[in-house]
């Protein structure tokens, strides 16, 4: 325990040094961003049609997520004037990604050159730029025992999705061009390395201290809504916040988005095996019950707290599941998976509900609330039921040992985003500024920022 305390602290201290860093060019092996798969000498792999059958329709579900899924989840719950701007934040981040992972964030993210079990360098924290542009990604390059193409295209699904999340914490208020430039530099400084860190395999930080991430809780969640809470506070009130009503414009919009969403969910967990197999199943099963779970928890929670249950508090629940479910879903049984969903039905209710009015922040959507809150209790709570005497599949662990490692990834997660999202949206502030003006903010951003309207009722 001491040797892995002071090895911690010399992490932290490299940690805000990590950024974007670069290496020497070289061939490199891809090491699978899912723990499901334990690194041992094997013989070289060779490709299996069904596991890149299975993949391939993974990545599309999990591409469906953002566009239509979180489009329509989101555009439904701003206000009309609204609608249109979200929505096009959302695509347009779809192929501002697109593009910086195929120039170098797959690189960044998932080559392994210069990193080396138990050693402490700055591969830990960021990978190399051998794999720029996918330099060796080839019809013949394989991830596992499928392409490596579907690998990194089902890795870049995921890269998209994480700062599409976010928009929803700073909806209604900030300009277009604002937006692509902390995108941009976000997924650079702050989703690659935490990326590399988690899933790069032996040599990466949080992967050598031994945290469980089998889907993205960290990796997605907790970095999106921590972003998206220093978002809402470095920005700001939307004008009339608390004053004038804000409800959301079409809750059949949202209620669509959510049921994409969770669908979607199930290439993003049960892919995340990266293999048609056991693992997926089990990803897949434990995902549909703590959804469903969470679901529940919140409605039942609103329905005593405010006299009835509503649409937007069941889709809230369920997407709160899927986040809290992420982490665990290759670890955990279907007893784990159902207290693992309420327990988050209800946190994020309290969070999205008591704690945000309490603390006076005004998160649009309630990123911080069900993303932040919901990967936070499904990381931690990981630790509890990945153990094999609770119904998991993580042998060799200990409940107290795993649950320390899971919250010291959480932390690391935590500040790591904090710090420098707030830097990076301080400089884009004094550089371009980050918000409209309080007339276009009252106009809308639909007519103020693209002219045009979400609905013409003639």
């Amino acid at each position: 325990m001491r040797a892995f305390i002071k090895r911690l602290l010399v992490c932290v201290g490299l940690v805000v040094c990590a950024g974007t860093g670069a290496a020497a060019w070289a061939d490199t092996a891809v090491t699978p961003a899912t723990q499901a798969v334990t690194a041992v000498a094997t013989p070289p792999p060779t490709l299996n049609s069904g596991d890149t059958a299975w993949m391939l329709t993974a990545t599309a579900l999990v591409l469906m997520m953002t566009i239509p899924g979180l489009a329509l989840f989101y555009g439904g719950m701003v206000r009309v004037k609204n609608v249109l701007s979200v929505m096009m934040q959302t695509i347009a981040i779809t192929g501002l990604i697109t593009v910086l992972w195929t120039i170098y964030g797959y690189s960044l993210a998932f080559s392994t050159t210069g990193m080396e079990k138990g050693v402490v360098n700055l591969h830990s924290f960021i990978g190399a730029l051998d794999k720029m542009f996918l330099q060796g990604v080839g019809l013949n390059s394989l991830t596992l025992t499928i392409p490596e193409s579907v690998f990194a295209t089902f890795q870049m699904t995921f890269a998209i999705i994480t700062p599409a999340l976010v928009v929803g914490a700073f909806a209604e208020r900030m300009k277009f061009s604002a937006m692509l430039w902390f995108m941009g530099v976000w997924f650079t400084v702050v989703y690659l390395p935490i990326a590399h860190m988690v899933w790069s395999g032996d040599g990466g930080l949080l992967w050598d201290l031994g945290v469980l991430d089998f889907a993205g809780g960290t990796v997605v969640h907790i970095n999106a809504g921590v972003a998206g809470l220093v978002a809402a506070l470095v920005m700001g009130k939307r004008v009339g916040y608390g004053k004038t009503p804000m409800a959301p414009h079409s809750l059949a919009l949202t209620l669509v988005g959510a049921a994409l969403l969770w669908v979607g969910w199930f290439g993003f967990n049960a892919g995340s095996a990266v293999a048609a197999n056991g693992a997926a199943g089990m990803a897949m099963l434990v995902t549909q019950i703590a959804t469903g779970a969470a679901a529940l928890a919140w409605m039942f929670s609103e329905w005593l707290g405010h006299g009835k249950p509503s649409v937007l508090g069941i889709a809230s629940g369920a997407v709160a599941g899927l986040v809290a479910i992420t982490p665990a879903s290759g670890f955990v049984g279907p007893m784990g998976a159902l207290v693992i969903g309420f327990v988050a039905g209800f946190g994020c209710f309290l969070a999205s509900t008591k704690l945000k009015r309490a603390l006076g922040y005004d998160d649009s959507l309630d990123v911080f609330g069900v993303h932040a809150i919901g990967g936070i209790i499904g990381a931690i709570l990981t630790g509890v039921f990945a153990v094999t005497a609770l119904g998991g599949f993580k042998e060799g662990i200990t409940i107290g040992e795993q649950v320390f490692k899971q919250i010291i990834g959480v932390g690391v997660t935590v500040v790591y985003t904090a710090v420098a999202s707030f830097i990076i949206l301080k400089v884009i502030d004094v550089l371009i500024g980050l918000r409209v003006s309080e007339e276009q903010e009252q106009q809308g951003l639909d007519i103020a920022l693209h002219d045009e309207r979400g609905y013409n009722i003639n």
